[in-house]
């Protein structure tokens, strides 16, 4: 269960917040794809044969609530409709402190971004424009309501 990177990142971290970030943790490694792990800016983050450009997903533990963040996320199916828009291309799945975590559903998130990676790898700059561009026409939409 224990990395050195994970054993670094909760070190840092708020007790209360600490149940979500292991169980967050144990589901994305219950993923079984030889993910590598690192802190960077601030999240513990997940790739594929060290490519932290990119990465596959990540932790961030803020007080009192978590995210796993997608880097690629809008590749997602989403079957649980639980993703929240971040960036153009990344969304999070956002947990407060005392929700239970579904480790299945996590895993499942997990190998599902882990399969993605590959059409993510291959196609970053188109998948980047398309999202720009439906991002930039749901704030259109929105500001002309």
């Amino acid at each position: 269960m224990g990395s050195a990177a994970f054993d670094a990142y909760v070190a840092g971290i708020e007790p209360r917040t600490l149940p979500l970030v292991t169980a967050l943790h144990a589901a994305v490694e219950a993923a079984g794809a030889g993910l590598d792990v690192a802190i960077k800016y601030r999240l513990l983050m997940y790739a594929l044969g060290a490519d932290w450009r990119h990465w596959v997903c990540a932790i961030d533990a803020r007080p009192g609530r978590a995210s796993l963040k997608f880097l690629y996320g809008v590749l997602l199916e989403d079957a649980g409709r639980v993703l929240r828009p971040g960036t153009s291309v990344l969304m999070s799945w956002d947990f407060a402190a005392g929700d239970s975590i579904d480790s299945g559903a996590v895993t499942a998130y997990v190998r599902e971004a882990v399969a993605r990676y590959p059409e993510y790898r291959a196609n970053t700059a188109v998948i980047l424009a398309t999202s720009r561009a439906a991002a930039a026409a749901r704030g259109r939409r929105r500001t002309s309501r």
